[in-house]
């Protein structure tokens, strides 16, 4: 029988208040086969947040404790704060034949690109950047100078698209959602995720 295609890492990136975190919930919800990379950071949890199922809240000494024992795949500084994705985690999960999804800013996208850890990249972006701007207003969470300040760094984050994989346009939550899993059902059936596809279905292939 043909093996199934291997697990990889799902990486979903976007400007602030581009909406990827939005799409990784509902990706979780509706893909049994996909797991959630629980980021740790150093910043405080916002409105509902809860520690361990939106991060893992960290003091900067914790972090950087971490960061020397190896366990991170990548770390970011974003506004003044750290992230980081636990690779002992990505692994574990990946060894079962999950799929692991993450959102995470370009700069962490741009390390694990160098990493020899399986992955699909997706870039996320709402139709403007004047529909960009609305979102981050309506949400309610920052100033208008932290506003421009996003925005400012949106600009240069946009320049890292051709870096990836696949472009989702959101400008409906449920269309991009499922864009998304499209995406993840090409991957899964890429030639090259398999191992002598030909060799297996004829009965060919013999054990090391």
């Amino acid at each position: 029988m043909i093996s199934p295609s291997k697990s990889f890492l799902i990486i979903l990136s976007a400007p602030s208040g581009g909406g990827k975190s939005s799409i990784l919930t509902e990706l979780i919800k509706t893909n049994p086969r996909v797991d959630y990379s629980i980021s740790y950071t150093t910043r405080a949890p916002r409105g509902e947040e809860q520690n361990g199922i939106h991060y893992h809240f960290v003091t900067e000494d914790e972090f950087f404790a971490r960061k020397e024992q190896g366990d991170f795949l990548e770390t970011a500084n974003v506004f003044g704060r750290w992230y980081g994705t636990s690779i002992s985690y990505i692994r574990s999960r990946l060894d079962l034949g999950r799929h692991v999804a993450m959102d995470i800013d370009v700069q962490g996208a741009a390390q694990i690109t160098h990493t020899d850890v399986p992955r699909v990249k997706i870039f996320i972006i709402p139709p403007s950047m004047q529909i960009l701007r609305e979102r981050l207003i309506k949400r309610g969470t920052d100033s208008m100078q932290e506003i421009e300040k996003r925005l400012r760094i949106a600009h240069e984050e946009l320049k890292d698209i051709p870096d990836y994989d696949y472009l989702v346009i959101n400008d409906d939550l449920h269309i991009a959602v499922q864009d998304v899993q499209n995406i993840i059902a090409a991957e899964e059936h890429r030639i090259s995720r398999y191992h002598s596809p030909a060799q297996e279905f004829l009965g060919e292939t013999h054990d090391d």
